[in-house]
């Protein structure tokens, strides 16, 4: 009688925007390191807020780094998604099973998944036709608590593993930063309205030379208790689904209809 044919581990890439060596992503590696064959490919440098920047004008740079025991890993010198992108083509040769961005210092919940890093490294994977997760915890502190984070980052890794899934998923995941024992839970969610109210504040180099500084207050404008906003405050995990198809359907059917009437 022929042996079973022995099920091969799926392919689990990494990525993150605070570079290579940040705790979040060893973290992530940690969380997830014995649930497939992990891959990481990472910058070699912060790049917060770099959205779904891509390096057009300069060469690109991969050398292998020995930071996580057992794991295969790069840094890159280019963007978050810049990684995906050199991790499909020089690194795997063929798509990963998933991918993972993260784990993030700091919240990328309601209108910052337009500027995130790690959010765009997942949407790139998932145009790739890679189902994606970026993960995010809600504390800034290079010495933030991550157990919890770790805790609900396997759980949702594990249950996209064990899922039949549309191949441009993309989830938004942020973790509030508590205690685990405080957490309530997993919430799926919708994206809240919400954004920053800017401000830049002027001085002067010591050359007298003016400069501006970017500041300002995160405020919520969505008072719903299905948003992401409204999770973390009430002590869930959020998950949102996003996507990278940005066409508003409804207003394409308002704007068909009021100009077929109108010609």
């Amino acid at each position: 009688m022929a042996k079973a044919k022995k099920k091969e581990k799926p392919v689990i890439l990494i990525t993150n925007d605070d570079g290579v060596t940040a705790p979040g992503i060893r973290n992530l590696v940690a969380a997830v390191k014995d649930l497939g064959k992990v891959v990481v490919v990472a910058p070699d440098k912060p790049q917060s807020g770099m959205g779904h920047a891509i390096t057009i004008g300069s060469p690109l740079r991969l050398n292998p780094v020995h930071i996580f025991e057992g794991i295969e890993a790069y840094q890159c010198t280019g963007t978050p998604v810049d990684c995906v992108k050199l991790a499909v083509d020089k690194v795997l040769h063929k798509k990963p099973d998933l991918c993972l961005s993260g784990i993030n210092h700091g919240a990328n919940h309601s209108i910052n998944v337009i500027y995130s890093g790690t959010m765009s490294a997942a949407v790139e994977a998932a145009i790739e036709s890679i189902p994606s997760v970026g993960f995010s915890l809600l504390d800034y502190s290079i010495e933030a608590d991550f157990s919890a984070a770790r805790k609900y980052a396997r759980i949702i890794v594990e249950k996209l593993l064990h899922t039949r899934l549309d191949k441009h998923t993309v989830l938004n995941v942020n973790i509030p930063a508590l205690k685990d024992e405080l957490i309530k839970g997993i919430k799926v969610c919708r994206q809240a309205y919400a954004k920053y109210e800017e401000d830049f504040i002027e001085r002067d180099d010591p050359h007298g030379r003016k400069y501006y500084w970017l500041t300002g207050e995160f405020v919520n404008f969505d008072k719903g208790r299905d948003t992401d906003v409204w999770a973390l405050a009430h002590q869930y995990v959020s998950v949102v689904p996003v996507q990278f198809d940005l066409t508003n359907y409804v207003l394409k059917a308002k704007i068909e209809n009021l100009w077929q009437h109108s010609s």
